[in-house]
């Protein structure tokens, strides 16, 4: 779609446009069968202007009769939209408006609400065209670089001097991360690396980030095809699941006892979802018409099983349905109203997970959650063998490595209340390994990297550490903060039927990332730091008792320590590895309220 969306400038209007009442008449007809959704959403135009900025969506379902486009509830004048059928271009200004969810009402109809950023960063993808294999096999951009400018220089100034320099063109950013993405006058991987060579060299250069990734590139798999059928229950028993929810259903707002809970919104790096799920259904159109509810915007997906839908539906989906069982849905009845937005910025890999991450913090999330991961080609696992999945170049991984960093830097200086929760990958390798693995080997109080567990066949108590055991794929070691389930059924077309299996690490992350939410509705204060600290100290423990000095351990994660036991330094715990308890760790929220800090 990248291309597509670059060439949007190009559309030819032949045809008139009606407006009436803030209504827009069209004629050109669509399929009126097809359900009205927005499959995609993305800058267009000028990509480096600010102050007035278009973007492109391209909508199924929209017939020739009257429609509205509303941002945050409120429609765009209609001299705002143009359309060429399945395609609208919107004009914003952004200095009179914010960012916010946008959907299209045409009827009876509403779509999907997508998130509308109104913030600066975007990077775009190369087309298929612009696209090579290098000498590890893996596809990488010809064409297209990001360059990380010195903190001392105006960094688009800066990438403005050095485009004209080389010949190249500025046609992306992230200016909080002082990033801008060049595109070369390159026309293969030779001159590619000339370029990048001497970009390289320029003092105002700190690093260059070449992109390594195809269009359509799944986030994080599993090697693994044939996942055990479990049930959700019996898989999530082991965090306390259902215990967590009837606890905050239960406590929060407690008659004499009331707790002042905070809205909070969650970013989900992720493609879309499929709204015509059953477990998605109910978001279309103007989810916050009710303030308390949990609500989700994102892309239309084609369809129920992928990637993205299953992540959000952890979040988010339905009770009831057949498929998913989302956290935060569960905690509607009482819950302050959470937001999942679901955005991965563009096709572009990496560097588009980073920018799509740095606007959705701006917009105000203080949960993002990161379910992917890449190795370094050449990575170990713990067996001996060669990572061959999700691999990419030294080149590559020192680039990524630069922006993550940047990242997390501009984190703890502006945001250091917001937390990134991170999937350990799986691949059955270390995380720890910063050579070899990002971004779950970067040490940071605000990175919670999760690995994946699966019930055991032992009939033992769920606080046994028996009751669970690791996910074979699943990556292990010292900077794995704690483990979650990585088993999960998937979100069905048709209500009832129950959804095929899902596991992975990708999977375990986002119940991570509920809980913190929830948590952080409770005591909204919580630092990261303190957020550890109370996962850590309500964690229940799995697997057997490992020696945990750095240079000798196998451990499932960081062992647990006297002081996340009170400092009774013959806990049974002591040495052990940490798996999530969902409900422990909101009740020690809860009490946490009341204890001096």
């Amino acid at each position: 779609m990248a291309g597509r969306y670059v060439d949007a400038k190009r559309w030819s209007w032949g045809w008139m446009a009606l407006c009436v009442g803030g209504m827009v008449m069209m004629t050109p007809a669509a399929d009126a069968d097809a359900p009205l959704r927005i499959e995609a959403l993305q800058r267009c135009g000028n990509l480096l202007t600010l102050d007035t900025q278009e973007f492109c969506l391209d909508v199924s379902g929209l017939n020739g009769a009257a429609y509205r486009v509303k941002l945050d509830g409120e429609p765009l004048p209609a001299d705002h939209i143009e359309r060429q059928g399945d395609l609208l271009r919107l004009h914003i200004d952004a200095t009179q408006a914010e960012s916010g969810p946008l959907w299209i009402e045409q009827q009876e109809s509403a779509s999907n609400p997508v998130w509308l950023t109104l913030r600066g960063s975007h990077v775009i993808a190369a087309t298929q065209e612009d696209v090579a294999d290098n000498m590890d096999g893996i596809s990488t951009y010809v064409n297209l670089v990001s360059l990380i400018i010195e903190e001392s220089h105006n960094g688009a100034e800066e990438a403005r001097r050095l485009a004209d320099k080389y010949g190249a063109e500025v046609v992306g950013m992230i200016p909080p991360l002082n990033t801008y993405q060049l595109r070369l006058p390159a026309n293969d991987l030779d001159e590619r690396d000339a370029l990048v060579l001497r970009l390289g060299n320029e003092v105002s250069v700190d690093a260059v980030v070449t992109e390594e990734s195809g269009a359509e590139e799944s986030i994080e798999r599993e090697p693994n095809d044939t996942p055990p059928a479990a049930e959700d229950d019996q898989e999530w028993a082991a965090n306390r699941f259902l215990d967590a929810v009837n606890f905050y259903q239960r406590r929060i707002g407690r008659a004499g006892d009331e707790i002042d809970t905070q809205p909070i919104r969650i970013g989900v790096i992720e493609r879309n979802v499929d709204f015509d799920a059953p477990d998605f259904a109910d978001y279309l159109g103007d989810c916050r018409a009710d303030a308390q509810r949990t609500c989700v915007y994102g892309r239309d997906a084609d369809k129920p099983d992928g990637h993205g839908t299953t992540v959000a539906g952890v979040f988010a989906a339905a009770w009831n349905e057949g498929g998913n069982s989302g956290f935060l849905r569960g905690l509607d009845d009482v819950g302050p109203g959470f937001d999942v937005i679901v955005d991965r910025n563009s096709d572009a890999g990496i560097t588009a997970n980073v920018a799509a991450s740095v606007n959705l913090v701006e917009d105000g999330a203080r949960v993002i959650n990161w379910s992917w991961g890449i190795h370094r080609v050449g990575a170990i696992d713990i067996n001996g063998d060669e990572v061959d999945s999700l691999v990419r170049s030294g080149i590559a991984m020192s680039g990524y490595e630069e922006l993550l960093e940047e990242f997390f830097l501009w984190l703890r200086e502006e945001h250091p209340d917001v937390v990134v929760v991170n999937s350990a990958g799986n691949a059955s390798s270390f995380s720890s390994r910063d050579e070899y693995r990002l971004p779950s080997s970067f040490v940071t109080d605000q990175l919670f990297v999760v690995g994946g567990h699966e019930r055991s066949e032992q009939d033992v108590p769920v606080n046994d550490p028996g009751y669970a055991v690791k996910r074979n794929a699943s990556n292990i070691d010292m900077r794995v903060d704690i483990t979650a389930a990585a088993c999960v059924h998937g979100s069905t077309a048709v209500a009832g039927e129950t959804g095929e299996a899902h596991c992975g690490t990708s999977y375990a992350t986002p119940l991570v990332g509920g809980l913190l939410a929830a948590m952080m509705s409770i005591d909204p204060a919580l630092t990261p730091a303190q957020l550890r600290m109370l996962l850590r100290r309500s964690a229940m423990t799995i697997g057997e008792e490992y020696d945990f000095e750095p240079t000798d351990a196998d451990d499932l994660t960081a062992p647990i320590l006297p002081s996340e036991r009170a400092n009774e330094l013959n806990h049974p715990d002591i040495g052990r590895s940490a798996r999530l308890d969902m409900y422990k760790a909101l009740d020690l929220t809860v009490q946490s309220l009341s204890r001096e800090r």
